[in-house]
Formats: C-alpha cells, structure tokens, sequence
C-alpha cells in the first residue's frame, strides 16, 4: 500500500461540499416533517402487524406445534419519517459540527459519516419494503435490517481497505453485495407465496412498485462504488462519487416516502 500523503480538499470544493450538505440536511428534515404530520393526520395510524412465530406444546396432541403471537404494530409512517431524521442529521454534521472531520477523511477517500447513516437509514428502509410486502415475522425483520446494515459496513470497509492502492481490493464489495442481496430475497420470496396463493387478492400495486423502483435504487450505489474504484469518467474524483451518493441518498428515501403516501397513508 502506498503511503502518499493526502491533499487537502481546495477551498471552493470544500464551500461546495459545505452547501450540498446543508441544503440535503434541510431537504431531509422539511420531508421528516411532512411525513410525520401526515402519518398522524390518517386516524387510526397506519400499521404493520410484528408477530412471533415459537415452539409451544400442545397438551392434548402431546407434540410441538408452531404458535404465534402479536409483538408489536409497526407505524409506517413514522417509520418513513425516521430515515429522513437520521439523513438530515448526518448530513447537518457533515455541514458543520464534524466538516472538518469528514473533509479529512474525504481527502483519503473515505466518508464514515456515510457508511453509519446507511447503516441504520437504508436498513429501516428495508425493514418498511418488508414489512409492507408481508414480511411480519419479528425474527426475520431483525435479521433483515442486521443483514442490510452488514451490507452497508462492507462499503466502509472496503473504502478503508483501498486506502492508498493502485489497484483496488474487491472482496470487502463482493462480501457486501453478497449480504445485500438477502433481504430483497427474502422480500421477493414472500412477494411470490402471497401472489401465488389460491384465493388470495392481488398484491397492491404500489408494493410492486415499491419493490422495483427501490431495488433499482439500492443497486445503483453499488455501481456508483464500481465506478468509482475503477475510476471511470467523472468518477475518477472521489468527490463526484460523494456528491451522486448525496443525490441517489435523497432520491431513494423520498421515492420510498411518497410511494408509501400515496399508497397507504393519503387521508
């Protein structure tokens, strides 16, 4: 590995930096709001049942039979609204009580700020597509956001691991897109038994859609690593790659945000 020292990110860049952070941290929050006001002005609140699913034994069969029971009602919507908290705030560090931290750290080409909020943000997104795809099991939402915010870790990583190097090391992506795929199996799977259902009605279409688009959304910040790494066009400046992660960042969470509205929380 190389031990090159780093530059410093020029002045105007790091003006730039500043006001893309602080406009995407208001973006976030004025959509925070929004979504929580409207999730409280659908009464009575939109929910998703979380069930645990166990072991009991039946006395009168004298066997193991499998048992369920309610572990808690899921708000969508305020869950919708917490991804946009936790962007803003992240972004509202990156603009100004930890800039000179981040700005640091992009110069190495890395952004751990980033790889945190995903970590939790995209992994409540997730939880929310699951959840309303059908997915109630208390033990695989769990294992779904674990598995999703694993995915995440991998991009920090794999960031640290090619620090310096010429030529790239892929395994930390590989692992992740690895993990990453798990949860949208998962989601896929229980889309398909509930299609295929005899009796069953129709998957609502903004579920699908839902589906589609943001599967769309979370590969495209995998490609946007892969171009970066392999230095492509634009791309070639770490801080190009930054700025679309900031953009796909936004465009994903209000995608999943204003689909949910429309389709379960409009008055």
């Amino acid at each position: 590995m190389s031990t090159r020292a780093v530059a410093a990110i020029p002045g105007v860049r790091s003006t730039s930096l500043f006001r893309w952070n602080g406009v995407l941290a208001v973006l976030h929050f004025v959509q925070f709001v929004a979504i929580l006001a409207l999730s409280f002005a659908k009464n009575p609140l939109v929910t998703s049942p979380v069930v645990g699913t166990y072991l009991r034994f039946d006395e009168s069969t004298r066997h193991l039979v499998t048992a369920q029971r309610s572990v808690w009602d899921l708000p969508i919507g305020p869950a919708v609204a917490l991804f946009f908290l936790m962007s803003a705030v992240a972004h509202f560090a990156m603009a100004l009580p930890a800039r000179r931290w981040y700005e640091a750290h992009l110069a190495r080409g890395q952004n751990p700020i980033r790889w945190i909020e995903y970590s939790f943000s995209s992994s409540v997104m997730i939880v929310v597509i699951a959840a309303l795809a059908g997915v109630q099991d208390v033990g695989a939402l769990i294992a779904i956001f674990g598995v999703n915010a694993a995915m995440i870790l991998f991009g920090w990583s794999m960031e640290i691991a090619n620090e310096g190097r010429d030529r790239p090391q892929w395994l930390h992506y590989v692992f992740g897109c690895l993990a990453g795929a798990v949860p949208w199996i998962v989601i896929f799977v229980t889309l398909l038994i509930s299609a295929t259902e005899p009796g069953s009605a129709p998957i609502p279409g903004f579920v699908i859609g839902i589906f589609v688009s943001l599967f769309v959304a979370f590969n495209v910040f995998a490609i946007n690593m892969v171009l970066q790494y392999r230095k492509i066009g634009r791309w070639r400046d770490y801080l190009y790659g930054e700025r679309a992660y900031m953009l796909f960042s936004l465009i994903a969470k209000s995608l999943l945000a204003w689909q949910v509205f429309f389709g379960t929380l409009r008055p």
